[in-house]
């Protein structure tokens, strides 16, 4: 339910609309005036989550399947362009927050759905609920990219092979179906999202784990690298073992997309505000900063070594380019092994989002039916499935959606909504938030045209690009 229209000349943080209009997920989010009555909680639950936890949450949910990416980003565009870039993508995430958050205490609206048809009316709700379907699918399928990569290594270290002898055990398109069916389905087909909340501190450790081998392995992988087994690296060209600081080729038009895809949490951010204890705008921009910052150190600690590990010869899936040196190091095993369970883990987590945005979408008045529940997830995993198989390389699925979803989600979506939602009397459209939000939003609309042209010319013109496995 919308809130009634606001009476001109109040300011935001004396809106006081009558309780009997509002509904109950609605009284507790927005600010209001004491009048010495005890307001309604939340009818589903209160918030009880500490800020240290609501900052763990939300840090999971902005470390994704991105973060093999970033050495490779890194490579294509040298340390400090690198170090630029990520900062001014860390700084805008934290700001288009800070639209969100603004925008949500106004309306009292916390699904990202429902801001876009407050703003927009029912095309900005299908448009909300179209970008988040389609960012998530394309998290999904870099997860399952990662599975049909690793695991066939995995399998073969544990039965002692160098290379794979054609057996279907040995397959990634039939093992990503095997994983689906058995282990992903089941999952997917849970009623309520809560019991998968479990898998979160485990994907976390499982990336702090990878961090740390990433380190390890710099100062025990010697550059220029040799020959193992049928695995070889190609050492004739001059620099191989030279850091750039600063370079541009056909591949940095992929470097935008992949960081903007590494820092995507926003569909997540309101849901862990009004689950926060105490919750206000102040304090969950603190949460979203601090988890920000965790993940930039995170991601510039992740770039930085596997980029200085590998140099030129960074792929863009980081831990396949460990087994060009020794696909049989026991550590990089336990490292495939543990982002390979965080990443399986976390499959069915991203498709709840899509399915309820479908729902929505396609069932907005209907109540739970175990068919459309159980058939939405076939049909998402179906469609992720034959997306993992028949495109290439991990790498496009960073750059398109990278280039697409994620500036809407980041830029535009939050500067529209801020811009619509927030009332001209509390904020003139000539007011500098108001500008600054619209110059955010064009931002982002070059974001996503700049990148998606790069990306069309490096198909176009590009040389042949292929997975190490290839």
């Amino acid at each position: 339910m919308e809130l009634q229209k606001l009476s001109n000349g109040n300011h935001c943080h004396d809106f006081a609309p009558l309780e009997e209009e509002l509904s109950p997920e609605q009284e507790e989010f927005l600010p209001h005036k004491s009048d010495g009555r005890k307001m309604p909680q939340f009818t589903d639950f209160e918030g009880k989550t500490s800020f240290g936890m609501s900052v763990f949450n939300l840090s999971n949910a902005i470390m994704g399947s991105g973060i093999l990416g970033l050495a490779y980003a890194m490579s294509n565009t040298g340390i400090i362009l690198f170090l630029i870039l990520l900062t001014c993508i860390a700084v805008l995430s934290s700001y288009s927050i800070h639209l969100l958050l603004k925008s949500a205490g106004v309306v009292g609206i916390r699904a990202y759905e429902q801001l876009g048809k407050r703003a927009f009316g029912n095309p900005g709700k299908v448009l909300a609920a179209m970008v988040v379907t389609m960012h998530n699918i394309g998290a999904m399928s870099s997860y399952l990219f990662i599975v049909k990569y690793e695991l066939p290594l995995v399998i073969q270290t544990f039965l002692g092979q160098e290379s794979s002898s054609g057996e279907w055990y040995f397959n990634g398109n039939y093992l990503i179906v095997i994983v689906s069916v058995c282990v992903i389905l089941p999952l997917a087909l849970m009623r309520h999202l809560g019991y998968l909340g479990y898998t979160s501190g485990f994907s976390l450790t499982c990336m702090v784990f990878f961090l740390s081998a990433v380190i390890y392995k710099k100062f025990n992988i010697p550059c220029p690298f040799e020959s193992f087994g049928n695995h070889s690296v190609n050492t004739s060209s001059e620099g191989e073992c030279e850091a750039k600081l600063f370079t541009v080729n056909q591949q940095t038009a992929y470097t935008v997309p992949i960081l903007a895809f590494a820092f995507v949490c926003h569909p997540e951010v309101l849901p862990i505000y009004t689950e926060l204890r105490n919750p206000t705008k102040r304090r969950m921009q603190a949460i979203a900063n601090a988890s920000i910052l965790g993940m930039f150190v995170m991601y510039l600690l992740t770039a930085i070594f596997g980029y200085l590990t590998f140099f030129a010869n960074t792929e863009a899936e980081l831990l396949h380019t460990y087994s060009k040196v020794d696909p049989m190091d026991t550590l990089i095993l336990c490292v495939r092994l543990a982002v390979l369970v965080a990443v399986t883990l976390t499959v069915p987590v991203v498709l709840f989002p899509i399915r309820r945005a479908l729902l929505q979408l396609l069932f907005p008045e209907k109540p739970f039916h175990w068919v459309r529940h159980v058939s939405i997830a076939v049909a998402l995993l179906f469609v992720v499935n034959l997306l993992v198989i028949f495109v290439p390389n991990i790498r496009d699925i960073f750059g398109i959606i990278g280039a697409t979803s994620a500036p809407s989600l980041i830029f535009i979506l939050p500067g529209l909504f801020y811009i619509r939602i927030v009332p001209t009397d509390m904020e003139p459209m000539k007011s500098r938030p108001k500008i600054q939000a619209a110059c955010f939003t064009a931002l982002g609309f070059i974001f996503m045209t700049m990148s998606l042209t790069f990306i069309a010319l490096d198909w176009i013109y590009g040389e042949s690009r292929s997975m190490g496995a290839h």
